[in-house]
C-alpha cells in the first residue's frame, strides 16, 4: 500500500481540517515553527501508534480548537496500491471491495481520532451498505449472520466462513443503498480486518533532525532498526523463525508435562489444578532480540560519540545505499522514509549528494520519501510537482506548488516564498525574464532613479540615472567597479518585489 493522501485537524498548528495529496517524493518548505515537522510526526502516531519517535499528549491539541471546545485530534490518511486479497476471519480470503470497504474511488481510507489525545479510535470510511437488511455485518459474529441468512431465506455453499456469509447476504438484496459511511474497527474481531489490513500498511521511519547526544541516540541506531523491521518481514525468515519458536514451544511443553507428572506422584489435586499457559509463537517479538543493534567507529568508539555531521553522513549514505538495494532488488515491502532537514551539517555538495539519493529512493518500487528542508540549494534539485510549501499569515496552511500559479516559473521563487531567499540568482532571473518579454522600458516607468558611477575603459567614471533594479544589476554583473554604495539587502528585496509585482500583472499598464 502506498500514501495516496493525508488529512490532519486539532493537532498543534493544524486548527482547521488539512488535506495534502502524497507523491513518491514529498519536500515540505517553510518557515520555522509554522508545521513541517508537525506534518511527519503526525504520520508517525498514524502508523507506530506511540512506539516511534512521538507519543500523543494533552499538549498536541490545537489551542484554538480546544478554546472551541473542539478536543479531539484527527488523522487520516488515504491508502493506494492496495493489496489484491486480505486475509480474515482467520482463513478466509477475500479483497477489500468484496467487504465493500473502499471509497468510491477505490482507496482504502483510514481515520484515527484521539478524544482528549487519549487512546486512538479507528475507523475506515467507505462506499458502505446502508440498508438496514444487510448493515454492519462487519460487526456480526457468525451466529449472527447465519440467522440472517436464514430469516431472509438466503443460500450459502460454506457457513463456517463469515466472509462467505456477508457475500451471499450482500448478493441477496435488491438494493444495498451504498453511502459514504464510518465503520468503527474496534468494534470488529480484533484478529479479523484491522490485524490484516496493519500488516499490509508500509512502515513508516522517521529521521529526526535534534538528536541527543546519548549512547542509544537512535539517529545513528534508526537506520539498523529499520533493517532489522524489513528483514523480519521476510517471508522466508518468518517462516524458519516461526519453526525455531515452534521448537521451542514443544519443548517447553515436554518439560511441562514431565514436571506435572512428578507433581501428580506427590499431590495430585494440586496437578489437576494447573495448566501450563505459553506464549503463542505469533505473538513473539522478534525484533526486540536486535534492539540493542548499532554502528560503531573506529576502536568499538559508538559513532554517536563523533561529530554531528559525521552521523548525518552516515545517514546520507544510508539512504544512498537504500536506493541501490532498492534498484536491485524485488519484492520488498512498502516503505516510507521521513526525514527532518536531512541537510544538517552537512557541506552543500553532500547536500546535492543527498538529495540525488532520495530522488532515486523515491522511483524505486514500493518506496516513498517525504522531507523537511530548510535548504534552497535542495530546492533546486527538485520539482515542482515534489514540493509542499506551507505558507500563508497563520500556520499550518499546505499548497502543493504550482507552477503556472507563481509570479515567476523558477525553484528560486519557492526559495523567496518558503525562506524569505534573496538571492542575486533570482535578481538575475526576473530581470533577464521581463528583458526577454520587451517589457523594461514599462518597467522602468514612473520609478525613482538614482545616480550611477559607470566606469570606462580608459578607468574614467560617467555618472548615469538608472531605476534600482538596474543599479543592482549593474553592481551584480560588474564586481569590478567599485565606485558606488553597495547595495543593501533592503534595496534588493525592494527590487525583488518590485519585479515580482510587475511580472504577475500588478504594476503592468
Amino acid at each position: 500500500m502506498k500514501i495516496k493522501s493525508v488529512t490532519i485537524s486539532c493537532f498543534r498548528c493544524y486548527a482547521e481540517t488539512v488535506q495534502v495529496d502524497i507523491a513518491d517524493l514529498c519536500v515540505l518548505v517553510g518557515k520555522n515553527d509554522i508545521g513541517k515537522s508537525t506534518f511527519l510526526e503526525a504520520l508517525d502516531i498514524f502508523f507506530n501508534e506511540g512506539k516511534g519517535c512521538i507519543k500523543i499528549d494533552k499538549e498536541d491539541i490545537n489551542k484554538k480548537a480546544l478554546s472551541e471546545g473542539n478536543n479531539c485530534v484527527e488523522i487520516s490518511v488515504e491508502f493506494e496500491s492496495l493489496p489484491s486479497s486480505i486475509i480474515i476471519d482467520a482463513t478466509n480470503q477475500t479483497t477489500l471491495a468484496d467487504e465493500h470497504l473502499l471509497t468510491d474511488s477505490g482507496t482504502l481510507h483510514i481515520v484515527k481520532r484521539y478524544p482528549n489525545a487519549g487512546k486512538e479510535k479507528v475507523f475506515i470510511k467507505a462506499l458502505h451498505p446502508t440498508n438496514p437488511l444487510c448493515k454492519d455485518l462487519l460487526l456480526k459474529k457468525n451466529t449472527e449472520l447465519k440467522k440472517i441468512l436464514q430469516d431472509q431465506g438466503l443460500e450459502c455453499e460454506d457457513k463456517t466462513k463469515n466472509a462467505e456469509l456477508r457475500k451471499a447476504i450482500w448478493l441477496g438484496q435488491n438494493e444495498l443503498k451504498l453511502e459514504e459511511y464510518e465503520i468503527e474497527v474496534a468494534k470488529i474481531d480484533a484478529k479479523s480486518i484491522w490485524d490484516q489490513l496493519k500488516s499490509y500498511m508500509p512502515l513508516y521511519t522517521l529521521f529526526q533532525s535534534d538528536r541527543k547526544n546519548s549512547d542509544g541516540d537512535s539517529e545513528v541506531q534508526d537506520p539498523m532498526r529499520l533493517a532489522v523491521k524489513e528483514i523480519l518481514g521476510d517471508a522466508q525468515i518468518q517462516e524458519d523463525l516461526a519453526q525455531v519458536a515452534e521448537t521451542v514451544k514443544n519443548r517447553l511443553d515436554e518439560v511441562a508435562h514431565r514436571t506435572l507428572e512428578k507433581l501428580s506422584e506427590m499431590n495430585p489435586a494440586i496437578a489437576s489444578s494447573l495448566d501450563p499457559k505459553l506464549p503463542d509463537t505469533a505473538s513473539l517479538k522478534w525484533a526486540d532480540v536486535f534492539k540493542n543493534v548499532s554502528i560503531a567507529g573506529d576502536e568499538d568508539i559508538p559513532v554517536n560519540k563523533r561529530g554531528s555531521g559525521v552521523k548525518r553522513l552516515i545517514l546520507i549514505n544510508f539512504f544512498r545505499a537504500e536506493a541501490e538495494r532498492r534498484q536491485q532488488d524485488e519484492n520488498l515491502p512498502n516503505i516510507v522514509y521521513a526525514i527532518e532537514e536531512p541537510e544538517t551539517s552537512q557541506h552543500p555538495e553532500h547536500q546535492r549528494s543527498l538529495v540525488d539519493a532520495l530522488v532515486a529512493l523515491s522511483d524505486t518500487e514500493n518506496a516513498q520519501v517525504l522531507m523537511t528542508t530548510h535548504s534552497p540549494e535542495i530546492v533546486k534539485r527538485l520539482k515542482f510537482e515534489n514540493i509542499l510549501l506551507i505558507a500563508g499569515q497563520e500556520p499550518g496552511q499546505i499548497n502543493h506548488v504550482q507552477e503556472h500559479e507563481l509570479p515567476y516559473p523558477s525553484l528560486n521563487e519557492v526559495n523567496y516564498a518558503a525562506f524569505d531567499e534573496l538571492s542575486l540568482e533570482y535578481h538575475n532571473e526576473l530581470y533577464g525574464y521581463i528583458e526577454a518579454e520587451g517589457a523594461l522600458g514599462t518597467y522602468k516607468a514612473g520609478k525613482t532613479v538614482r545616480d550611477y558611477n559607470r566606469l570606462n575603459r580608459d578607468g574614467s567614471t560617467s555618472q548615469q540615472s538608472i531605476v534600482l533594479t538596474e543599479y543592482i544589476r549593474h553592481q551584480i554583473h560588474h564586481p569590478e567597479n567599485d565606485k558606488n554604495v553597495r547595495f543593501t539587502g533592503q534595496e534588493l528585496r525592494e527590487s525583488i518585489e518590485a519585479m515580482r509585482n510587475f511580472i504577475s500583472g500588478g504594476s503592468r499598464t
